[in-house]
């Protein structure tokens, strides 16, 4: 005997799965020829939405006739929805790009990277001619990036740009590390870096390194002075002040390049050391 609903089974248009009833219990396609709830128009069996108004099929249909749909595979929602969402973040990483350039551009910090000199691109011309690019940091000798680290943070500890100096100070610390044996010359340069930096322990360190091996050598009889200054040892500041005015004339007689590199230093120092040999 035939099953009397098996003449009512249909496969549904849009996932061809068997059902019975007015909608596909797979995916709530209608099953039979339908008219669109909002606008009255005639559906095809299958469709999802109306062709018309777009109203979802099924949307005015009693309760217990709705069924939760699952997408059919080849639905192009997902697409849509993921396309909107790449546009969205395309537009908001855009957006910040811009921003960021024109604060750099416009209101740059006082610290800036291309402020702190590292960026290598030589100053402008007064003429106003293009500047002509000063080498690559990454392409200079070991002792060439050291020394140029020192001289930048010795610039920005003079400009009183703090925040820069603590930036740089650990990469110029590491340049110099990297070249070890350490002569006199590159050990005052660490000395000093340390010492705008903070890290008086270590500027101290290289003071008395210098002084084992020479102990008359001015550079680091300045250096010991400076780090006597900061901890607040007066006694040993200006002992170390009257050692260098005993070793001056012998030491400078010497001409030792780091004496011509740090004269600055050197004529700063016996000027302060005469000075203060005066007051007592």
């Amino acid at each position: 005997m035939t099953d009397p609903s098996s003449s009512s089974i249909v496969t549904c248009p849009a996932c061809s799965t068997p059902g019975t009833g007015r909608f596909c219990a797979n995916c709530g396609a209608p099953l039979e020829a339908t008219a669109c709830a909002g606008c009255n128009v005639s559906l095809s069996p299958g469709a999802r939405f109306c062709h018309r108004c777009g109203r979802p099929v099924g949307g005015g249909v009693e309760a217990s006739h709705i069924v939760v749909a699952t997408p059919a595979t080849g639905s192009s929602l997902p697409w849509i929805v993921a396309a909107i969402a790449l546009v969205c973040l395309l537009a908001f990483f855009a957006g910040n790009t811009y921003r960021s350039k024109k604060s750099s551009t416009l209101d740059a910090p006082q610290n800036a990277l291309p402020q702190a000199g590292l960026d290598d691109r030589a100053p402008q011309e007064a003429g106003g001619e293009t500047p002509v690019r000063a080498p690559d940091i990454s392409q200079l000798s070991p002792q060439e990036r050291a020394d140029r680290l020192f001289n930048r943070v010795m610039i920005l500890n003079s400009q009183g740009k703090s925040d820069s100096v603590l930036f740089f100070a650990p990469m110029a610390l590491e340049s110099y590390r990297l070249l070890s044996p350490m002569n006199a010359d590159q050990r005052y340069d660490m000395g000093r870096i340390a010492e705008v930096a903070g890290a008086i322990p270590l500027a101290g360190a290289q003071a008395d390194t210098i002084l084992q091996q020479n102990p008359t050598h001015l550079l680091g009889l300045i250096l010991a002075a400076r780090v006597a200054a900061l901890e607040k040892h007066p006694a040993k500041e200006a002992a170390f002040a009257k050692r260098l005015l005993a070793a001056l004339k012998s030491e400078t007689a010497k001409k030792l390049p780091e004496y011509d590199r740090h004269q600055d230093d050197i004529t700063a120092a016996v000027a302060e050391s005469q000075k203060a040999g005066a007051a007592r």
